[in-house]
């Protein structure tokens, strides 16, 4: 009894101190373009002007994804105020809310070992750890199909009681509502089509008849239906351009420019596995070898990971953060495995750790050769001690993981450890990149200028951070970047033609109305030598700010 209450004492402090950190990392990081800094301007611009319908960037309507992170983050704004930890709750919760999901169904389905495992796996897995610390939708979306999962498994499980079974399908329809609400259909595609390759594989036909498929679809279409039909209804332009050009055509075209080879996430997936790269295989192989009958629950974990991993590989539209929804079920694969886990295959995971580290602490002399002008340098050297330290953790902790290799309890909490404190390092040790990708450093002196009468101009370049940083939009000038169905809607929220701007710069200069504009150097270089009549407020080699009148 005395051993199970100190067992039970060190989860609560590992827990709430792995809590604690994780949230702490949500404030250490200015917000860093594009996506840190469009979702929290489009939060913002929802709560600043109380329309809670149609979505927009930049005060223009931007209908690529559906709202539920922009609601929640934008209801983050009314209650705390503006910030960047603000901006990062929902995305950090998502993050938690996955480790507890599959802490909760690996104890329910496989035993109390197997869920204290896959949350150690899930919430130290490198990939996972930094995406819940980036303002970017994937996250939302993983977490909410991670709900569609477990709530599947815990359903589906042979000892699920008719309560049991009813409330776990309900959850996993209610994820998908969620998912689809986080970032579209495919929120309910993939876990849909998982289904089908699973019934198949595992020839479990009789699945079906345990969906509670007319309860679940009625939860599913109550959380969905509302807003697409109010937006729809506010927006007629809305549903093709949602369903045709932001589905069908991202993933069959090159519509996006996000197109990479086939082995693209391999990689990733690789990488985004630390520390626990060395038992990722033994995890695939434990669901290749499940061949129980009923239910089977490994199987449909790893159908989950492989058919959603080759469904983005063949997509003709990729970023890294796409395959984050197949670590949880990764996570509890692995952790499957890890209870029969032998020393000898500990000993290597912590190994392949030290040298990853090793690895990491050889290449730091090449960090300064990713420079590209003489203002990356010292963000880069700066950068170095961070990246020192995190590399130094992983070989420390992977020694001290192999001396403990007796005790596999302590040598998993070592290993985990490891690599999320390691993952953090680097995640802090960002900021001053993201600062001047940002262009953060120039927000005081702009907003020292600002006034309510001051016009804002982005000028052949849109800027994802400053807006939000600045609290106001800006009028596009000569460059639509994303915004361009927005303003094939509102053509009367920009300025197509430079030359048209120059002509309201010039006349807001002879009436002494404060204009400024965000430009890139090579345009404010050729409008100088127009003669166009500018003050530099502050520049650096991505941006140029300048000022229409003389002095403040």
């Amino acid at each position: 009894m005395h051993d199970t209450a100190k067992s039970r004492a060190f989860i609560w402090m590992l827990a709430i101190g792995f809590c604690l950190l994780w949230l702490y990392g949500l404030d250490a990081r200015v917000l860093v373009p594009t996506d840190e800094g469009r979702y929290a301007e489009m939060a913002r611009e929802m709560f600043s002007t109380g329309d809670w319908i149609t979505t927009r960037l930049n005060g223009i309507k931007y209908f690529e994804k559906p709202p539920l992170q922009i609601w929640m983050t934008a209801l983050t704004f009314k209650l705390f105020g503006l910030g960047e930890w603000q901006a990062r709750l929902w995305t950090g919760l998502c993050g938690l809310i996955g480790v507890a999901a599959v802490a909760y169904t690996g104890r329910k389905v496989f035993g109390q070992r197997v869920g204290f495992d896959a949350a150690l796996v899930l919430g130290s897995c490198v990939l996972w750890a930094m995406l819940g610390h980036i303002n970017t939708l994937d996250m939302g979306l993983s977490a909410m199909m991670t709900l569609a999962l477990c709530g599947l498994l815990v359903a589906q499980r042979d000892a699920a009681s008719a309560t049991e079974r009813r409330n776990g399908m309900l959850v996993c329809w209610a994820g998908m509502a969620l998912a689809v609400m986080s970032k579209g259909l495919i929120g309910a595609v993939l876990p849909g089509a998982v289904l089908v390759v699973y019934t198949f594989v595992a020839r479990d036909w009789s699945i079906w008849k345990r969906l509670h498929m007319g309860l679940g679809l009625l939860v599913f279409f109550a959380i969905t239906t509302p807003w697409f039909v109010l937006v729809s209804l506010q927006n007629p332009e809305f549903p093709q351009f949602f369903f045709i050009h932001e589905h069908f055509q991202r993933f069959t075209s090159k519509i996006h420019h996000r197109a990479g080879p086939i082995y693209y996430f391999v990689p990733l997936l690789l990488l985004g596995m630390v520390p626990w790269l060395g038992v990722l295989a033994q995890g695939l192989w434990q669901g290749v070898r499940n061949r129980g009958t009923g239910f089977q629950a490994e199987k449909m974990l790893l159908v989950w990971a492989g058919f959603i991993f080759f469904f983005f590989s063949i997509s003709s539209s990729k970023l890294p953060s796409y395959i984050l929804p197949i670590f949880p079920a990764l996570a509890l694969l692995v952790a499957c495995y890890l209870r029969q886990v032998s020393q000898r295959v500990l000993v290597g995971n912590a190994a392949l750790l030290v040298v990853l580290g090793i690895i990491g602490l050889a290449l730091l002399n090449r960090m300064p050769l990713l420079a590209k002008n003489e203002v990356d340098l010292p963000l880069y050297l700066a950068y170095m001690p961070w990246a020192a330290a995190g590399a130094a953790i992983a070989v420390c902790g992977g020694v001290l993981a192999i001396l403990a290799r007796r005790h596999t309890a302590r040598s998993l909490v070592l290993i985990a450890v490891t690599g999320f404190l390691a993952g953090q390092c680097l995640m802090f040790g960002h900021d001053g990149l993201g600062r001047y990708a940002a262009g953060y450093n120039m927000v005081a002196a702009v907003k020292a200028e600002l006034t309510p009468q001051t016009r804002l101009f982005a000028v052949n370049r849109y800027e994802q951070s400053l807006p939000f940083y600045l609290e106001r939009t800006t009028t596009l000038v000569g460059h639509a970047d994303e915004m361009d169905f927005g303003l094939s809607q509102q053509p009367e929220l920009w300025i197509p033609d430079v030359e048209v701007f120059v002509k309201q710069w010039k006349e807001g200069y002879a009436g002494t109305v404060r204009d400024i504009a965000i430009m890139r150097p090579d345009t404010y270089a050729d409008l100088k030598q127009r003669g166009v009549p500018m003050r530099v407020i502050g520049s650096d080699p991505r941006r140029v700010i300048v000022s229409n009148q003389p002095h403040p």
